[in-house]
């Protein structure tokens, strides 16, 4: 079976998704290619054995670009896409070449991402009624209509459940969680001061804001780590200067699950998500972990088990979670290891691509 992976991203849990994923479905005896946005990317799928051509995908109507992956496409048993772009300019190229098509929905728009999971949500500042109207009944329903080309995998039930209320045939919709491959069981020493990182776009969605001014009110000293970028970093580090709190943004990293290992604690004051690849790499090297209660990290982090869970924009609470993580070791520990068996016994990568090989059987067999 000949599958063919197609990503528009440069970066992003998406991106890292397929890098984890691609290289697994081939080893369970696949023939597997990649289309990718960037030589950079291209190589790093060669350096993993895999063929790779780069077509930029530029924006959601580039069909003069999306013609160069005509030929990458040719022979395809299964496509499958991991984007938007890609999803609107490579699935009804796939049912030309006569071949199955696989998407995954990583997510929605940011302007209603909080609202997956919970029924109390509220729209970001900015964010008209009109604007959320069009986004939930106008594309929404638009990609539901496309994504019968197909099957729709999701990685969290929350999200499924999402898009069945919004047009999608549920049907379609296969809950596969993303994959990790497990690093550590055992956490790290304590460093001193303790070291609180976050991973994620630096944009109003991930909540970076609330997390400093979480920090801020910690009573113990600690150093935040922040690995990623976006238009609201000079904004954030203001903030944590005014505040007082110890901030190093370290910016777009290459390896983030390495610079984790050197991490006490794993913080997501994300105000919408779905399965963050973030929060499973911490978890993958036994961080504890202190989330948001939305999207489908519930799903991920069990709540004192795992990690804690805390609502959405809640500065105080998320300020208690982290203090008393930092303020008992043996908590730490527990919540860390816990963490690195629950990737071993529901995320680990090499059955995550088990599980995608069979979905691809069951809709070729269907096609």
């Amino acid at each position: 079976m000949r599958v063919v992976y197609v990503c528009s991203l440069a970066a992003g849990g998406p991106l890292t998704h397929m890098l984890e994923l691609a290289p697994r479905v081939a080893n369970a005896g696949c023939d597997v290619a990649v289309v990718c946005a960037t030589e950079e990317i291209e190589e790093e799928f060669r350096r993993r054995g895999l063929t790779a051509t780069v077509v930029p995908f530029r924006h959601k109507l580039d069909l003069r670009s999306a013609t160069g992956a005509w030929r990458p496409l040719a022979g395809a048993d299964i496509v499958h896409t991991h984007d938007r772009r890609t999803g609107l300019l490579a699935r009804p190229q796939a049912r030309l070449h006569g071949a199955a098509s696989v998407h995954t929905m990583h997510g929605v728009p940011d302007e209603i991402f909080g609202l997956v999971g919970r029924n109390d949500a509220r729209l970001p500042p900015g964010v008209s009624a009109a604007r959320a109207a069009w986004l939930l009944h106008g594309l929404l329903r638009i990609e539901g209509a496309l994504a019968r080309l197909g099957t729709t995998v999701v990685p969290s039930a929350a999200l499924r459940r999402f898009l069945a209320e919004h047009g999608f045939s549920e049907s379609r919709l296969h809950v596969i969680p993303n994959g990790i491959e497990l690093r550590r069981t055992e956490p790290t020493p304590r460093h001193e001061p303790v070291r609180v990182a976050t991973v994620g776009i630096l944009e109003y969605r991930k909540g970076v804001d609330v997390l400093i001014d979480a920090c801020a009110r910690v009573a113990s000293s600690l150093r935040l780590d922040v690995f990623g970028d976006g238009s609201l970093r000079t904004e954030l580090e203001g903030r944590a200067h005014r505040l007082g709190v110890a901030a190093v943004f370290h910016g777009e990293v290459a390896n983030v699950s390495e610079r984790l290992r050197d991490v006490d604690i794993f913080v997501l004051a994300t105000r919408g998500d779905n399965l963050p690849i973030a929060v499973l790499e911490a978890m993958a090297v036994a961080l504890p972990i202190v989330a948001t209660r939305t999207g489908g990290l519930p799903e991920l982090v069990h709540e004192e088990k795992t990690g804690l869970l805390v609502e959405p924009d809640d500065a105080g609470a998320l300020a208690d979670a982290i203090g008393r993580i930092s303020g008992d070791e043996d908590l730490r520990l527990r919540l860390g290891r816990a963490g690195a068996a629950r990737v071993q016994d529901r995320f680990e990568a090499g059955a995550v691509a088990r599980r995608m090989v069979e979905l691809y059987r069951q809709v070729r067999a269907e096609a």
